[in-house]
């Protein structure tokens, strides 16, 4: 599945599950794309699925998505969607424990499935969603949005082009401070996502940093693979303070015990002794970074804020790799590197979340399923970026020890291409 092209869709008939927060961005960018329908909608609450109703036909006019089906109230209801509904794709929104048997379940019906990341929480989630979509020929998605940010398909232009000469390190975080999520008590993302800092192990969401510069290294895809992850977190704190600060003493968040850190850092080795240095912390009280750095023998690129240094210099603007080219100087760099996808997508993504890129993703979901042609993302690399969850929290209980990656692709990943540059 590493280069898999499915037949052409000429309309694509899309389902979706889950469309209380993400789910309502993807619905609404799908809806207003060429040639595509919604069939259905599928969620825990009537009334996410009615206003996403209403929201699609003012989005998308009157005569545009006549026949939606409505599914709520059960947390089984979209097994009956697609039975009943029959849908060519299905997006995949809800929380992360149901991604798997979600996933799985659309494509056993004869859908390729879109999913939200991570694509599932344990490896042996992940070999079932492989061997699934293996078996049913078809696509199955982890839509890491972060890989179509301006800067993100900016370094991965310059890094095709060798501006940066031979790849050798790499740095990727998702640091972002989400504790006010935890007064979603009931319902929503923190009603769910708060049991998951106490309970879980290791790094609960690499996808987002790590999906881009695995990109840029051309790991899983003939050049380079993932070998293997050493992995240490700090002291599980700051999401108990917050729970005494601001709740009860009976209150339900102060009956979790939070054992998972606060700060997870993990280094990632590749089979040609690349390495990637991957953070996480949704806890601690500082700015958002994702990190984004990319490091070779002729330059670095980093993000957080953007930043250039090459050596010789970038030319017209600095003399030597001594010093960052940064803000307005950056003007220039764009002008020369920006990504051919960003230069045709950008006007047409506005609106959607994320600056644009979750649109520029759907857009390019629909165009290639339309057109017959790879995802820009495929099944393994998805498998591999969120297979770091169960390997760090193994490598933290084994004081370090490194973890080995399953090969999701059983060796294919030499014989599948790297990403072009599309136009």
């Amino acid at each position: 599945m590493g280069a898999f092209a499915a037949s052409k869709l000429s309309t694509v008939r899309a389902a979706f599950i889950g469309v209380g927060h993400r789910g309502r961005g993807h619905l609404k960018f799908f809806s207003s794309l060429p040639n595509t329908e919604v069939v259905a909608i599928s969620d825990l609450y009537e009334e996410n699925v009615t206003q996403m109703r209403q929201l699609v036909k003012e989005a998308a006019g009157e005569n545009r998505h006549t026949a939606i089906s409505e599914y709520w109230g059960d947390e089984n209801k979209w097994r009956v969607m697609l039975e009943e509904t029959k849908p060519d794709v299905v997006f995949i929104a809800t929380n992360w424990k149901n991604h798997a048997p979600m996933a799985i379940g659309a494509m056993e019906s004869g859908a390729h499935a879109f999913v939200e990341v991570p694509l599932a929480v344990t490896i042996e989630d992940l070999w079932k969603i492989v061997d699934t979509s293996e078996s049913t020929q078809k696509h199955c998605m982890m839509m890491e949005n972060v890989n179509y940010g301006r800067d993100e398909l900016l370094f991965l232009n310059m890094c095709r082009k060798g501006v940066l000469g031979e790849l050798l390190h790499a740095e990727a975080a998702y640091i972002h401070e989400l504790r006010s999520q935890m007064k979603e008590e009931e319902k929503g993302t923190g009603s769910w996502r708060t049991p998951h800092y106490a309970y879980g192990n290791g790094n609960l969401y690499p996808t987002h940093g790590l999906g881009p510069v695995a990109q840029y290294m051309n790991l899983a895809r003939q050049e380079d693979n993932f070998k293997s992850l050493i992995s240490y977190s700090t002291p599980a704190m700051g999401r108990k303070l917050y729970a005494e600060k601001n709740y009860s003493k009976d209150h339900k968040w102060n009956q979790l015990d939070y054992k998972n850190g606060d700060l997870n850092t993990s280094i990632i080795k590749t089979n040609l002794g690349r390495t990637i240095m991957l953070q996480w912390d949704e806890t601690s009280p500082r700015p958002y970074t994702r990190h984004n750095l990319i490091q070779g023998t002729k330059g670095t690129l980093a993000g957080f804020p953007t930043r250039v240094a090459l050596e010789g210099g970038v030319e017209g603007i600095t003399e030597n790799h001594h010093k960052w080219v940064q803000g307005d100087q950056l003007e220039a760099v764009y002008e020369k590197y920006d990504h051919p996808l960003y230069k045709r997508l950008n006007e047409k993504s506005k609106g959607s979340g994320h600056g644009g890129m979750d649109g520029i993703m759907m857009y390019r979901i629909v165009e290639c399923l339309q057109n017959g042609l790879p995802l820009d993302q495929n099944l393994y690399e998805g498998c591999f970026w969120s297979a770091v969850t169960e390997l760090s929290g193994k490598s933290i209980d084994q004081e370090g020890a490194p973890q080995k990656f399953p090969d999701f692709t059983r060796g294919n990943w030499k014989n599948t291409t790297p990403l072009n540059i599309i136009s």
